[in-house]
Parts: structure tokens; sequence; C-alpha cells
């Protein structure tokens, strides 16, 4: 799946901060673009990955298209 990313330049710090739109907290940052990249990567992959969660016995769990 493919994500769009907005990567900025830090010039007073001289590396780059990445952050991605549609993942609101998803950011991260380095000493290249293409450390910055590697690093959203993993950010992203990392925000997606599902929570666990404990329920009830008696819980019904569906799921829903959007």
């Amino acid at each position: 799946m493919n994500w769009r990313v907005v990567l900025e330049p830090e010039p007073d710090a001289g590396d780059y901060a990445v952050w991605c739109p549609e993942l609101p907290g998803c950011v991260s940052a380095g000493k290249s673009e293409e450390e910055a990249l590697a690093n959203i990567r993993e950010a992203i992959t990392l925000y997606l990955e599902p929570d666990p969660i404990r329920v009830e016995p008696a819980a019904l769990i569906r799921e829903v298209a959007v």
C-alpha cells in the first residue's frame, strides 16, 4: 500500500522531518532523506499494527466496511 508523506528539511538541525498526513501523529525524522523515508516506513508499519484487545466472553466481534 502506498502512503503520501511530507518530507521537510530542517536547516538548523541539518536533518529531515517526515510525516504522513492521513495518519495523525505518525511522524519521524532522519539525518538524510533516505533515512527519514526508511524511518517513516517503520513508523507507518507500527502505526497500523493492531492493538490487542480484551473482550468479555459474550461480546460479539464484527467487521464493517467503510
